[in-house]
């Protein structure tokens, strides 16, 4: 691969084919009866999966099998990962050797030792006996090489580190700062492999009861043939457009993200025509090999899917699926808005021709696809209503009735779809490029739909689990699979409806059987970074990391407050500042910029991590070693970050990883397809993912944008904003707005964004948001705020493990009687006033703080107090920032619009 890249030269078809199964489902491919051995394995894997997700799981498997599914999930990794990966670039990869054979079985029997074992391991608490202890070091070392084999050495060296950390943790090599006093062999493998803490934990859960169950769901349905359907809709929309292959790539990879993902598997999937007509247009190898990248890389963060990040979050944050997708929409689709906007400017600025002889209208595309998405998302809304008609009619049989319904709707839509030719992927070198005709093409696929509207129907409507929901509409596409063909044929009046139907079953097997090969590298993932949480857990490190990072980012804090302070006298002359005092008094006035900092260093870590992991174990690691430290340091600086916001920060980061070069898998993937540099479509990619960068930074801020406690209206005066203010960012850092913008214009562009972005921080340097009361005076405050209103109460007091004064906010509601004192009693707070202090006594547990407030020591030398009071202040609505901002940004439209009138060779956006 290097050489070919180094020769730039594009890959055939076989060889993209090949690069995209050694990335995700394994570069072997024997024949013969091991071939149908390997599939058969990989089938059974996939049919229990879906018989475990399935309503009647408790009725058709044993109970023991569904208690340690887990288990069974990870021999069926195991097994296949070491059938279907080589172990070395010069292992064979038509036939398995014999040392593979056998590492795969006892790869499978220690996955399946708690299984096997089930009462003793249960009557010994979990503890392992000398026995244990051997059988589960065996069993990581053999995760490790299947993890090495499936997902690159990265994966296993830092869990390898981990690993010695937790045997080594006492030796004198350990840094003191980190050191801890070890753990026997025989502690450490219960943790790690006996009990729930460490392998066979939350993460391997999750991969087991969900994700799995979605990733089959996205090999059917492009098995079925639904991601065809959606680049040729994609191209027959925007394909005629000024850089229109480049729009319909966005559009194509964000449709085939949704049942994706795989970054790697969305370029090549939609690469492969893309990339070659945005060449044809004018894009440089680099550039449209970078579209290809930042529009299939996004994919990831496009909900329901979302790499297996969205399911893990459910566990690690504590909230629904329907809200972790809720939270991530806006701004997934903020993001595919800029997109569509940056290669249209691309292409504004080169003068690209358009593609294809049909007239181009603009406003009638952009009405055409919100009229698409509006009914569509109008079907999903208003399944409920006929539902709750049947199910008040007939509720001793609505599920049959309802069955019948989707029955007779899929059989229409199947009709229509036989009365057009089935779709064909097109010739992106043809010498003549006929673009689709989206009223000749959209009956083809419409059936597609429907296990859509019915996977989100069960989650955003029924709220049901993610698996149950998944295997509705896995069902449906059970279904779609074995009978569109025979339908189609029959309504064409054929009559070989046998072979059809022959057909139609081989697209289902393999369907499944891609399913399973897909899902190897995400089981390994998973169960891998068990171990590196598992040493968290154990260890207590997530501490130790949140006392670095915060001293590391307080040290960047004061490094900048020495240089304000340095050159705060020329400011001061000019009235910029106005600060009197020391470097330490000017850092401890700059706690909001330590969070920022905090951030800088989580989002390096996640880069770092994330050029040898794949993104789901890079979301795991760096969410468990750092999601609670920013929470926590957050709090310190008097900012209550939600955790789900510190979350969606961490994965957003990790996926950028598959952009940023020197690494990149996703970049070295587009230009295999390309023929150009990897390294310059790397960075290409990266420029154009820019928006990618610092969205996390602006939610973590500013949290309207993941729709937290926020109305339906205010949701979408959200959306509406944040949409003007993403083009903006675009405009200010692409150089063209109209027109080819100056510098200090692109400068005006992204203050402006920032402006739009954060009106907050803007109408808080004009009017304060808190009236700050005396600590005493905290039982009056909270009785005298509306009701639904928070009081913030700044608390100080030493750290349990240093015994160091910190402070941390807290944010108390006021609720309930209007009675300040029943408010504070019902939060579990006991004051006491001690001259002008008002002193805390410890929460009780099972109370709202008690967690929170677990960090600090009662009982030190230093007592624990209150220090700052805060009740909202009355302030002018923050959104009247918006005018001043809009109002720049109409006069840099209106000189450019001048300009570019004076300047008829510069092409207007």
């Amino acid at each position: 691969m290097a050489n070919l890249k180094a020769e730039g030269r594009a890959l055939s078809e076989e060889e993209l084919q090949e690069l995209v199964a050694a990335s995700d489902a394994g570069g072997r491919n024997p024949t013969g009866a091991v071939a149908t051995f390997m599939a058969s394995i990989a089938l059974l894997w996939s049919v229990f999966q879906v018989v475990l997700a399935s309503p009647l799981s408790n009725v058709i498997l044993p109970g023991d099998l569904i208690n340690n599914s887990r288990q069974i999930h990870l021999a069926f990794a195991i097994f296949l990962a070491f059938l279907a990966y080589p172990a070395l670039s010069t292992s064979p990869r038509k036939h398995i050797p014999v040392q593979d054979w056998i590492m795969a079985a006892l790869g499978a029997f220690v996955a399946l030792y708690g299984y096997f074992f089930y009462d003793k391991i249960v009557n010994s608490g979990g503890l392992a006996d000398d026995t244990d202890k051997w059988i589960a070091l065996g069993g990581l070392i053999l995760l490790f090489e299947a993890a090495r084999r499936a997902l690159g050495p990265a994966m296993a060296i830092i869990a390898t580190i981990f690993l010695g950390y937790v045997f080594f943790g006492a030796s004198e090599w350990v840094p003191e700062v980190i050191r801890w006093k070890g753990a026997s062999l025989k502690k450490a493998m219960s943790h790690m492999w006996i009990t729930s803490e460490g392998v066979f934990g939350i993460a391997l859960g999750v991969s087991t009861k969900f994700v799995f169950l979605f990733v089959l769901f996205g090999a059917l349905l492009e098995k079925a043939g639904a991601g065809n359907y959606f680049i040729k809709m994609a191209f027959g929309a925007l394909g005629h457009l000024r850089g229109g292959p480049a729009k319909a790539a966005v559009v194509g990879s964000a449709a085939t993200g949704l049942i994706s993902g795989s970054s790697i598997a969305n370029v090549v999937t939609t690469g492969t025509f893309t990339i070659p007509l945005m060449k044809r247009v004018g894009f440089s190898s680099e550039k449209a090999g970078a579209v290809e990248v930042a529009s299939s890389v996004n994919g990831q963060i496009m909900p329901p899917v979302m790499g297996a990040a969205a399911f893990l979050m459910v566990e690690y944050v504590g909230i629904s699926y329907v809200e972790v997708i809720t939270h991530a929409f806006l701004p997934a689709a903020i993001s595919y808005i800029a997109l569509v906007y940056i290669v249209h400017l691309e292409a504004v600025k080169r003068n690209l021709p358009t593609l294809g002889n049909r007239d181009v209208h603009l406003a009638r595309t952009i009405v055409g696809m919100a009229s698409f998405f509006a009914i569509f998302a109008g079907l999903c809304y208003g399944s409920q209503y006929p539902v709750d008609a049947v199910t008040a009619w007939v509720p001793s049989a609505a599920g049959l009735v309802m069955t019948a319904i989707v029955t007779a709707i899929y059989v229409a839509l199947v009709y229509l779809a036989s009365q057009v030719p089935d779709l064909e992927p097109d010739d992106p070198n043809a010498e003549v490029v006929e673009l689709p005709v989206i009223k000749d093409i959209y009956k083809a696929g419409l059936h597609f739909l429907l296990p859509i509207i019915v996977l989100v129907y069960f989650l955003m409507i029924e709220k049901k689990s993610p698996g149950l929901s998944a295997f509705w509409a896995t069902a449906l596409l059970f279904g779609i699979l074995l009978t569109q063909r025979p339908l189609k044929a029959m309504f064409r009046g054929q009559t070989d409806l046998a072979a059809a139907f022959k057909f139609g079953v081989g697209d289902l097997n393999q369907g499944m059987v891609d399913g399973a090969r897909n899902m190897i590298g995400i089981g390994l993932a998973t169960a891998t970074a068990g171990v590196i949480v598992g040493t968290v857990t154990l260890t207590g490190i997530g501490q130790v990391m949140a006392d670095l990072v915060e001293n590391m980012a307080y040290g960047l804090t004061y490094l900048c407050a020495a240089f304000v302070h340095l050159i705060s006298p020329a400011t001061d002359a000019i009235g910029l500042t106005s600060f009197q005092g020391t470097v330490a008094e000017r850092a401890e006035d700059m706690t909001g910029t330590t969070l920022v900092f905090v951030l800088m260093c989580v989002g390096l870590l996640s880069l770092v991590l994330g050029m040898g992991l794949p993104t789901t174990a890079n979301y795991i690691v760096v969410s468990s070693l750092m999601a609670g430290v920013v929470v926590e340091l957050g709090a310190n600086s008097g900012l209550i970050v939600p955790l789900i916001a510190v979350h969606l920060f961490v994965f957003y980061f990790g996926i950028m990883a598959d952009v940023t070069p020197p690494v990149g898998l996703a970049s070295f993937a587009a230009a295999a397809v390309s023929g150009g540099d990897a390294i310059r479509t790397g960075f290409t990619a990266f420029f154009y993912s820019l928006r990618t960068v610092a969205l996390p930074f602006v939610f973590i801020f500013n949290t309207d944008l993941l729709l937290i406690d926020v109305t339906w209206w205010e949701g979408i005066i959200v959306f509406i904003v944040a949409s003007i203010a993403i083009l903006v960012f675009t405009a200010g850092t692409m150089g063209w707005f109209v027109t080819r913008s100056l510098r200090i214009e692109s400068f005006a562009l992204v203050l402006i964004a920032f402006a739009l972005f954060r009106p907050d921080f803007l109408m808080d340097r004009v009017q304060p948001p808190f009236e700050i009361s005396a600590p005493t005076q905290l039982v009056e405050v909270l009785g005298s705020v509306e009701e639904g209103s928070e009081v913030r109460v700044i608390v100080s007091g030493p750290d349990f493990d240093t015994a160091e004064v910190k402070d941390t906010t807290i944010v108390l509601p006021a609720t309930g009687a209007a009675d300040g004192a029943a408010r504070l009693a019902a939060f579990g707070l006991t004051v006491f006033a001690e001259g002008d202090m008002l002193l805390l006594e410890e929460p009780f547990p099972g109370t709202p703080y008690f967690e929170t407030m677990s960090n600090f020591d009662f009982y030190g030398d230093a007592p624990m107090r209150i220090t700052e009071v805060k009740a909202p202040a009355d302030q002018l609505p923050k959104e009247l920032m918006y005018i001043p901002a809009l109002l720049l940004l109409a006069a840099i439209a209106f000189l450019q619009r001048g300009r570019a009138a004076r300047q008829p060779q510069e092409v207007q956006a």
